[in-house]
């Protein structure tokens, strides 16, 4: 007589080892997931926190100001805002437009000059090209405590004391720009240039017609960044301009700070009315910023 072979399931706690292995590797993969979220989240929470305390600052109430809630008590100073625009003995609508004539002008100014040079280290060969552009690069170890002196007397003996152009021109064409234009031009095929040579271009009509529209997405990166810089630059121009109609507006807040004691909260007030044009043009521009910073480098 045959004997039947047995078959007996297997007990089903057997099978909760398994179970609980297989859950907790999915629980450390979900938490080994979730760190950089966490850590991006604690710095991001970082960088916010002065501008959250800069904007509680500015609300604060006049007497209120060594509050150090985060809230502030006993109610919201909205009125700070108009209070520091028309402080006594400021010219805030003055200050506004001389840093706007000098920030657009300086924009456009060093886009030009650095698309130029740019193209030239790119798309040229010359003798001591190549040592010639590493010492543009040196100049970005040099910081501008050390030319800010020479700087002066330069522009002194330029007669350019309270005059926007004394401003304006030191540093129009950067290392920094150079490099920039530089490392994109050399992803555009120089077959291009050739053909458009073939065809009688000039190499002025080359970089017009061909360099300048492909190169839209890094020369408007230059563009903001020289634009934030100009607008929130403060030591150049407390150099050259020493008359109050001249003033810039980070200079112009620094009247709320006296000998004695300080208006921190009309002087947040103005340092937040003040970034409102800088981050309106970064978030009109900013797909042209990200996208130019991304292809930037790629060649080269």
């Amino acid at each position: 007589m045959a004997v039947r072979e047995s078959t007996a399931l297997p007990v089903s706690g057997e099978a909760a080892p398994l179970g609980e292995t297989e859950g907790r590797r999915s629980l450390g993969a979900a938490l080994y997931r979730a760190i950089p979220y966490v850590l991006l989240s604690v710095v991001s929470v970082l960088m916010l926190f002065p501008f959250i305390w800069m904007i509680s600052t500015s609300l604060r109430p006049a007497g209120h100001q060594s509050d150090l809630s985060l809230i502030p008590q006993p109610y919201l100073a909205f009125e700070n805002f108009a209070r520091a625009w028309t402080y006594p003995h400021t010219l805030f609508n003055q200050y506004a437009i001389n840093s706007l004539v000098i920030a657009i002008v300086s924009t456009v100014l060093a886009v030009a000059l650095n698309a130029l040079a740019g193209f030239a280290f790119a798309k040229y060969k010359f003798p001591g090209r190549t040592v010639l552009f590493y010492l543009v690069l040196a100049t970005l170890m040099v910081p501008f405590q050390i030319t800010m002196i020479p700087t002066y007397v330069t522009v002194a003996k330029l007669g350019l004391i309270n005059n926007y152009w004394g401003v304006i021109l030191p540093g129009t064409a950067s290392a920094f720009g150079i490099f920039l234009v530089r490392q994109f031009m050399q992803s555009i095929p120089d077959e291009l240039l050739d053909a458009a040579r073939i065809d009688g271009s000039s190499e002025f009509g080359i970089f017009v017609r061909i360099i300048v529209p492909l190169s839209g997405t890094v020369l408007a990166v230059l563009g903001i960044l020289t634009f934030l810089y100009r607008w929130n630059d403060y030591l150049l121009p407390l150099l050259v301009l020493n008359r109050q109609q001249m003033f810039t507006l980070p200079i112009g807040i620094t009247n709320f700070i006296g000998e004695y004691q300080a208006e921190w909260s009309l002087v947040m007030a103005a340092s937040l009315v003040s970034i409102v044009p800088t981050v309106g043009l970064f978030l009109f521009f900013q797909r042209f910023f990200v996208s130019g910073i991304a292809m930037t480098g790629m060649k080269g």
